[in-house]
């Protein structure tokens, strides 16, 4: 949204919310939400805020929504700034985009979000409690009060790797394999790292989901010959 719609939404807003009440509403959902990123999101043209006379940032819930789904592209499908950028000009011009690597066009995307119980993650994943404990074990999943749509997912995928006989102790490894890639990601980071200010820890942020995701591909590119090589 052009920076000049959000000020004209300002006079008479009885529903506007401060970064404060942004950082509350969203932070259960992406605990590595910080006013720092909000304000580089803002910067880079993904998002854009009301203003008050004082200079105050002021957010409205299409404001929320959008930052739900940059957020969750972020995280759920490791999409640098430029393609989501890219992605929600084709939303403000009135497409409806298919979201980029797969997935449902633009709008469907924001129904996302839901917090499971114990109870209703294994309700949803259709797996049992011990399948659950046995994960934590694992350390394939977090232990939580309350879990996303990622650990529904690899819940989901556990109960299908267990009717191939694959159970989570047998993916112990996938754990260390992940520490290492943070590792990889940690050392590219030490420059932005070292500097103190928020710009530069916002652009640290960006810069890891961005590289996760490049190691994705190669990942996902290394199984995928190895299993041509198993086919043959």
């Amino acid at each position: 949204m052009p920076a000049s719609s959000a000020q004209a939404r300002l006079p008479g807003a009885t529903s506007l919310l401060s970064i404060g009440q942004v950082l509350a509403r969203l932070t259960p959902e992406f605990p590595d939400l910080t006013p720092s990123k909000l304000r580089f999101l803002e910067e880079q043209g993904l998002v854009s805020p009301a203003r008050t006379e004082s200079g105050y940032r002021k957010f409205d819930s299409g404001d929320l929504d959008r930052l739900r789904l940059i957020l969750s592209m972020q995280r759920d499908h490791y999409l640098p700034l430029k393609v989501i950028r890219a992605y929600l000009d084709d939303l403000d011009s009135g497409l409806s985009p298919v979201l980029p690597g797969g997935g449902a066009p633009g709008p469907s995307i924001l129904v996302i979000a839901r917090r499971y119980t114990r109870d209703d993650l294994l309700r949803e994943a259709g797996a049992s409690s011990t399948l659950l404990h046995d994960a934590v074990t694992a350390s394939i999943i977090v232990p939580a009060e309350h879990y996303g749509d990622d650990a529904l997912k690899v819940l989901r995928a556990l109960v299908d790797l267990q009717r191939s006989g694959i159970e989570p102790r047998h993916l112990r490894g996938f754990r260390g394999a992940a520490e290492r890639e943070l590792g990889l990601i940690e050392s590219a980071l030490v420059p932005l790292a070292r500097r103190k200010d928020a710009s530069s820890r916002a652009k640290a942020a960006e810069m890891a989901v961005e590289i996760a995701g490049q190691l994705e591909v190669i990942r996902g590119s290394l199984i995928r010959s190895a299993l041509g090589r198993l086919t043959k």
